[in-house]
């Protein structure tokens, strides 16, 4: 009998290590609770590292996040936002997955916050090849010389510090060596259905390998 090769499409895990990138949930506080859209695609046992970037504001919604990565509770980083009350979350925090060193911070304490000038001082500061901070409720995929700067929104549309209304948002990265596909999610109304939908769109970013 003649074996024939079953075409697939390709998984985000042949792309790489998944890593969960979300923050400014603000639950209970802004917003009720995550969107049932998002918690379909966010299956536990498939992402093996949260970076979160804060104001998670509650021990349910951390709890929530802990049980995304199976056995692997180390991989789960938060660090507070203005709005979280943990006394246990860092300001900041650098972790190393795959070729990369990210790090992570909520971006309130910035000034002025969100320009990109003082995110590349931070990255500087942190010497760290990918930036991932929130704060903005924004969506935020940034490459400039070698560096990457990443803000994954609201993953509820919180409405920002100053009331302005945000789309929920998260980001899921795939990385593998020195190459990261990112992933953008955001949930946005479909005038042709009359529904909210999940738009979906990828980035890529390489870095030079390290010299020896």
């Amino acid at each position: 009998s003649s074996s024939r090769t079953e075409k697939r499409e390709p998984t985000m895990q042949d792309f790489g290590e998944l890593v969960l990138v979300m923050g400014d949930l603000c639950i209970p506080n802004r917003k009720g609770k995550l969107p049932e859209e998002f918690k379909a695609l966010l299956v536990p046992g498939k992402i093996k590292h949260v970076l979160c970037t804060g104001n998670v504001c509650s021990k349910s919604m951390e709890q929530y996040l802990r049980n995304l990565v199976v056995g692997n509770a180390s991989n789960v980083h938060i660090v507070k936002g203005d709005m979280d009350d943990s006394k246990t979350y860092p300001e900041e925090k650098v972790v190393t997955i795959g070729g990369f060193k990210i790090g992570l911070c909520h971006g309130h304490q910035l000034v002025p916050t969100a320009h990109v000038e003082s995110l590349l001082n931070l990255q500087r500061r942190l010497n760290v090849d990918i930036l991932i901070t929130g704060h903005t409720h924004q969506t935020e995929v940034y490459a400039n010389d070698q560096k990457y700067l990443i803000n994954p929104g609201s993953a509820t549309g919180a409405a920002t510090y100053n009331g302005k209304a945000s789309i929920p948002s998260f980001i899921l990265m795939a990385i593998k060596g020195n190459n990261v596909v990112t992933f953008v999610y955001e949930l946005k109304f479909d005038p042709e259905t009359n529904e909210q939908k999940v738009k979906v769109s990828k980035s890529e970013f390489s870095k030079e390998p390290d010299d020896e």
